[in-house]
């Protein structure tokens, strides 16, 4: 499923997702801040 076989392909695709999620959060919050 999804070429998820390996547990290093897991943790890359984990990282890949989560870092791209708290881009998108760190991105809102300065967005919203007038700093």
């Amino acid at each position: 499923m999804l070429g998820l076989e390996n547990t290093g392909v897991i943790i890359a695709y984990v990282l890949s997702v989560g870092g791209a999620a708290l881009c998108v959060v760190y991105g809102v919050l300065k967005w919203n801040s007038k700093d």
